[in-house]
């Protein structure tokens, strides 16, 4: 599902969004490859034969003559921190189509997802530094906390640039229990490669789960799609330019982009890191089935 950019400016908006994304999804899911992953709230289970029979839920059984016991958070509850990337790169390439606004919808969704799953959320927003943070929870109050500092990253005016690695080793320090961690970023940043998969393994062997939700805009970033006449290119986090007609470059520049983001796919795959690829034209249903998948995984 698709919505009206705009939409987003407004909190309250911001909120009815999410709410509308993750319901049309769960509509649409007996339709598609996650067919047979529960939406359901996880307090309740399906009765076992032999299974102690004190937290059987009696009014359940009355509507539908099948047997559930109630499950309790510390047993249900998965745990999951949202990262965002907010760093200069992320608000390419125009404002109301940039990376930074798929993330936010995409992050806004997840989140309502999870609450309605009973699990705990929490969500870091970072550049070359974690910018903001809140506390694992999953009450309504928190929900509306998380999409409050959502709604306000587009107004930034940003002049930073990307450290994820530091931005993942504080992380992985930080988090002292089994998490699932989920990062929306264009992965761009000036350290090598090698600083980016040993943050991303610093979080693997602290024992939490992974997903990079690798955000892109396809038809200028991958396709190298530009009027065929002379452009000045600028570096949005370092202002570098530098003027060229883009067909003179096309081909060695997909070459080199096609490689980065093979490197970074078959590395995480080695590492046991998911890797998902997105467009900012891809619909939200991507984001949200991938999380069931790992959620179901974890269980």
């Amino acid at each position: 599902m698709k919505t009206n950019i705009s939409e987003i400016n407004q909190f309250d908006n911001l909120g009815l969004i999410a709410k509308q994304l993750v319901d049309g999804f769960i509509t649409g899911l007996h339709k598609s490859p996650y067919h047979g992953f529960s939406v359901e709230f996880a307090e309740h289970k399906l009765y076992n034969f032999g299974e102690s029979t004190r937290h059987m839920d009696w009014k359940i059984f009355s509507r539908t003559d099948r047997l559930y016991t109630k499950q309790y958070e510390e047993e249900t509850n998965l745990r999951c921190r949202i990262l965002v990337d907010n760093s200069t790169s992320m608000h390419y390439p125009a404002p109301g189509k940039d990376k930074l606004k798929f993330a936010v919808f995409a992050a806004s969704a997840l989140s309502y997802l999870l609450m309605k799953q009973r699990d705990v959320v929490g969500l870091s927003v970072f550049s070359d530094k974690i910018e903001e943070e809140t506390d694992l929870r999953s009450t309504k109050a928190h929900l509306s906390t998380i999409l409050s500092k959502l709604s306000v990253l587009d107004q930034r005016n940003p002049e930073s640039q990307t450290d994820i690695s530091s931005v993942l080793h504080e992380m992985a320090e930080k988090m002292h229990k089994r998490s699932l961690v989920v990062i929306f970023s264009d992965m761009f940043q000036n350290h090598n490669e090698e600083d980016l998969l040993n943050a991303l393994q610093h979080l693997k062997h602290k024992k939490h789960e992974v997903i990079l939700f690798h955000v892109s805009d396809y038809s200028s970033e991958l396709n190298f799609d530009f009027e065929d006449r002379p452009h000045k290119f600028i570096d949005l986090e370092t202002k570098e330019s530098v003027k060229v007609n883009p067909h003179e470059v096309k081909d060695l520049y997909r070459d080199e982009m096609s490689k980065f983001y093979q490197d970074l796919k078959i590395k995480c795959g080695m590492m046991k890191v998911d890797f998902v690829p997105v467009n900012t034209n891809d619909s939200y249903d991507k984001v949200l089935g991938a999380y069931l998948i790992k959620r179901k995984k974890m269980r």
